[in-house]
């Protein structure tokens, strides 16, 4: 397996990448009802790709989840996320058990993915999606995180807008010559209520996809395994966009 930071891609030849539209779509995490929403969300504004920027399936209904991310019939592009690598590594007790529900085309589907992807989009010109930063899966960017630590991490970048996921909390943010935007956790979300995303092109539209939580919580509850509580709780209620900032700086 790569060490995480090194993989970058950009679109393949005749791929829809000059001035597109993007959806974007950030740590899934096996939920879904969310998915669902985002999707549907998303078909409505037309856009000309999605882009996954990792974590699809460390959570509640990993199969399921991937299972209908893998069927999409559209342009779609993926970025891989540090929990991914945790499942298809076994690392803890939630990632063994999602990789113990999911087939092993899916758990391979899961390490074929890219550690960045760069595409051109309409509006906002050279952009890189990443999942934590441009240097590592893990690294977390929150909308209060210093200036001097992310700038670190965005040393070298020619791109000059950043798309992250990782801390689940929608930010458009500027470090020094860099944009850096967080989509939201489309399914592990901080902040209001419901299934985040953002569209891409000409600027920056956060979206939240208004989902029924209180079923998404029963089918989680009534699949079990050891995500199923932890996920019921931050669905119904999210702790506020602050939380995340507290809690990795």
């Amino acid at each position: 397996m790569p060490a995480a930071g090194t993989g970058r891609t950009s679109s393949p030849p005749g791929a829809p990448d000059q001035g597109v539209r993007v959806a974007a779509i950030s740590d899934v995490h096996g939920n879904l009802p969310a998915l669902e929403a985002a999707l549907t969300d998303a078909e409505r504004a037309e856009p000309d790709l999605i882009v996954f920027g990792g974590d699809l399936v460390w959570g509640p209904l990993p199969r399921e989840t991937l299972g209908r991310i893998m069927a999409l019939d559209r342009p779609v592009r993926f970025v891989r996320g540090d929990a991914d690598r945790d499942v298809f590594d076994r690392e803890g007790e939630v990632s063994e058990w999602c990789a113990d529900q999911l087939s092993g085309e899916q758990l391979d589907f899961l390490m074929t993915q890219a550690e960045t992807v760069s595409l051109e989009i309409d509006g906002l010109g050279p952009t890189m999606f990443c999942h934590g930063s441009p240097r590592s899966d893990r690294d977390r960017i929150t909308v209060g995180s210093a200036d001097e630590k992310v700038l670190a991490w965005l040393e070298g970048v020619e791109e000059r807008v950043v798309v992250c996921g990782h801390t689940h909390a929608q930010f458009d943010r500027h470090f020094g010559a860099w944009r850096v935007v967080n989509p939201g956790g489309c399914g592990l979300q901080f902040g209001p209520r419901g299934a985040a995303w953002a569209l891409l092109g000409p600027d920056v539209d956060f979206r939240l996809a208004e989902y029924d939580c209180e079923a998404a919580v029963a089918e989680f509850r009534a699949r079990g395994g050891p995500a199923a509580e932890q996920f019921a709780e931050r669905v119904v209620a999210p702790p506020p966009a602050e939380t995340a900032v507290e809690r990795w700086g």
